[in-house]
């Protein structure tokens, strides 16, 4: 692991720079994972791009922590952008097109939420957990601004992994020179496939985390593939009709994608949800003992002499902050009229506010530790969205409450526990770096409260904007809006597929009952097959790097070469959206190089990074 850096005292940190620069960062990053996530439904974590791209714009005349402090207020829009678009499209499509303000303080209030509730885990997740939880993209940007701001040994391997990173996601993404996957049928098992997805961060993010919770992560995976697709297409060969939720097709008409799509992701919400929750009991006393130290914070005496007897890496913001933001956010769902859609009265306001934050609460302390294992780029924001409407939707019911406007209200209740489920994994993941370089916690989340002041506006506005082309259609899909849409109406009619949400919850128990990690367990479970493969893959070039190296031993230059791709393949993902954007370059064409020899070409190159990581971490053997 790495150690945490304890920098010079009068080290520069929260300066006039260091903030107008992350300001600046975070409004392109807002804008392109907003259009990002309409268009493909996926974003890009700007960490790691922020966290070169500020290095690059400050090297020179900023100091490490102004660095990060940078990246910091940079990245956090981007947990803005993913709560927002995976929700609020669902308004449009039911013709209920909320307001500019409306979707700008409904982003800001979660990022608020996401914040607050995070502080009191820091020291238990970040400090305590520093040996069990690697914060891949953490420990990534902390070695990106070491790596540019020191002289340290091996900092070559990451601008090697950075030219790696981008050159191969350019060649997919702007070149459409082979297949962004390869994957073959599996004989004897009806429907079932293996594919591997072409992408250099998930090969490096599996390095980064090692051979055995990406092993973890990758069993979900194989149950899906192998076992519960081919199962739902044996039992479903021979029925007449479509089975519910599917409409239209029989499942012998569904391809391994469509099953998954309709069957799988519905099993694998339950899974999250249920690994989620029983993480959260089983951890309940320590988050008790985190959420009484801040009681006993906020009854602290004030002044210079407090100040002076706390270490500027261990201060958080107040207690009272804390309170307060947790509770302005829940007051404002119940009593600002019009900021919850559906023009409720006060009562359905005020459900909906408990929903906030019972759910939001919840689920931050989920995400915060889910982000620890896997990462804020597998992050299953969606899947904890789901379970809150899920939630708020069977209470609705419960109460007689099923016309538009109750849709609408659970809705916009998910947008705030989304957009706060993201900035908790964001802002841990700032947290762990700012823990790794010694930066102060405090200065980070008065950045990420800036950060998301700022980018709400921005996002709401791209919204907005794009909003003239439609969305659901083939230009603007909104996949998770569209599915949190279908949720909504499923639970309020009462043909929600609550059988399969069961399903999910048993497999996810049955893996705990095992002894290996639920959530990560069930991440893979909810995950397509060829997104986990890679990860796998590269926790197999970890552990085959580090055989002969001492127990103590760690493959540092092979994590500088796994940060270096991941931060290269981040800027070229902003790059090309940037470039779709502007219109210059098509979303998707056809690969120069198909079919089989494409396929093969793929590998060859999955290949080659592999061999790149090995090399890098053998680099100082």
């Amino acid at each position: 692991m790495s150690a945490p850096t304890s920098p010079p005292p009068s080290l520069r940190e929260f300066t006039v720079r260091a903030v107008v620069t992350g300001v600046a960062l975070g409004v392109v990053f807002g804008a392109a994972n907003a259009y990002l996530g309409l268009k493909v439904g996926m974003t890009v974590s700007a960490s790691i791009p922020a966290s070169v791209m500020t290095v690059a714009l400050l090297r020179g005349r900023a100091s490490l922590l102004e660095a990060n402090l940078s990246q910091t207020i940079g990245s956090a829009s981007t947990s803005l952008a993913t709560g927002t678009i995976f929700t609020i499209p669902a308004l449009f499509l039911w013709g209920l097109a909320p307001p500019f303000w409306q979707i700008a303080l409904l982003a800001l209030l979660g990022g608020v939420l996401g914040l607050a509730a995070m502080i009191p885990l820091r020291r238990m997740l970040i400090v305590d957990g520093h040996g069990e939880l690697p914060y891949p993209e953490g420990r990534a940007c902390a070695e990106v601004l070491r790596a540019t701001t020191t002289s340290a040994s091996g900092s070559a391997w990451i601008f090697r992994g950075m030219a790696v990173g981008a050159g191969m996601k350019l060649l997919v993404a702007l070149l459409f020179a082979v297949p962004s996957e390869a994957g073959a049928a599996v004989p004897l098992l009806p429907k079932a496939e293996l594919a591997l997805e072409f992408a250099p961060a998930l090969l490096a993010v599996g390095f980064i985390l090692g051979y055995r919770q990406a092993a973890v992560v990758v069993a979900g995976a194989v149950v899906s593939s192998l076992a519960l697709i081919p199962l739902i297409a044996w039992i479903g060969a021979g029925l007449p009709g479509p089975l519910y939720p599917e409409r239209e097709l029989t499942i012998a008409q569904m391809d391994a994608s469509q099953i998954w799509r309709q069957y799988i992701r519905y099993i694998g919400a339950g899974a999250v949800a249920t690994a989620g929750i029983l993480t959260v009991l089983r951890n309940m006393p320590m988050m008790a003992g985190a959420f009484v130290s801040v009681a006993r914070g906020m009854r602290k005496e004030t002044g210079e002499k407090a100040a002076a007897a706390e270490a500027a890496t261990d201060r958080d913001l107040p207690g009272s902050f804390i309170a307060a933001a947790i509770a302005v956010v829940i007051a404002a769902v119940a009593l600002v009229p019009g900021l919850i859609a559906g023009d409720l009265g006060f009562l359905a306001r005020l459900v909906c506010a408990l929903g906030v934050a019972v759910f939001g609460l919840l689920s931050v302390a989920v995400a915060a530790r889910i982000v620890g294992i896997v990462g804020v780029s597998s992050q299953p924001t969606s899947g904890i969205t789901l379970v809150t409407l899920l939630g708020t939707a069977a209470v609705f019911a419960a109460l007689g409450w099923d016309d538009l406007g109750a849709r609408a209200a659970v809705l916009t209740v998910g947008t705030v526990v989304a957009v706060a489920t993201s900035k908790a994994g964001d802002i841990s993941q700032d947290l762990k770096t700012g823990y790794l370089v010694g930066a102060t916690p405090a200065w980070q989340q008065l950045g990420q409260l800036i950060g998301a002041a700022c980018a709400c506006w921005v996002v709401a506005g791209t919204v907005l904007l794009l909003s003239s082309y439609g969305f659901g259609g083939k230009e603007l899909a909104a996949p998770q809006a569209t599915l949190m849409k279908t949720i909504i109406e499923g639970v309020l009619s009462g043909e929600l597929p609550w059988g399969l949400v069961a399903t999910g919850a048993g497999i996810s128990g049955a893996a705990m009952l095992c002894g290996v990690s639920g959530l990560a367990f069930a991440i893979g479970v909810y995950l397509p097959i060829a997104s986990m493969l890679p990860i796998f893959l590269g926790g197999c070039v970890r552990a085959l790097s580090e055989r002969g190296r001492p127990a103590e031993g760690e493959a540092r230059t092979g994590i500088l070469a796994a940060a270096g791709v991941v931060a290269g393949e981040g800027l070229a993902g902003v790059l090309v959206a940037g470039l779709v954007v502007a219109g210059l370059v098509p979303k998707k064409a056809p690969p120069l190089l198909g079919g089989e020899l494409g396929e093969l070409a793929t590998l060859a190159l999955v290949l080659a990074i592999c061999f790149f990581l090995y090399r890098g971490a053998r680099a100082n053997a």
